[in-house]
């Protein structure tokens, strides 16, 4: 369980993050890529952030998490600037796609399609008894 201290460092590096990596999809003139920094998990220690992010379109996720692992020193140095004086020293940097909106999308056309196992009970993988 996170503590309030873990919470408002992954608010804090979250809001930062976000206008960090969309500064430089505008400043190299991107155009059609979102990328969105769904959630920012901190360990106990302060010293790991998770940062899990959701890049639209999906099919240049890959690519694009390579280059922001790649330059994650850079990103962490833009980050320090800006929180230097809320913390006295920035955790190291790890992303992560955040998969969920695509696992929400498969359940919904699970449940759309003409074989639901909600309405047809057969369909679903009957438990052994012992």
């Amino acid at each position: 369980m996170e503590t309030n201290r873990q919470k408002k460092m992954g608010a804090l590096l979250q809001e930062d993050l976000v206008d960090i990596l969309q500064g430089e999809v505008r400043k190299n003139g991107i155009s059609n890529l979102i990328i969105s920094v769904s959630k920012v998990s901190v360990t106990t220690d302060l010293s790991i952030a998770k940062v899990y992010l959701s890049i639209f379109p999906a099919d240049k996720g890959a690519a694009l998490l390579e280059a922001i692992k790649s330059n994650a020193p850079l990103i962490k140095h833009d980050l320090a600037q800006r929180v230097k004086n809320q913390l006295r020293k920035v955790p190291n940097l790890m992303f992560y796609i955040d998969d969920s909106l695509d696992y929400i999308e498969q359940i919904d056309n699970a449940l759309k399609a003409e074989e639901n196992p909600i309405i047809d009970r057969d369909l679903l993988a009957r438990r052994k008894k012992k």
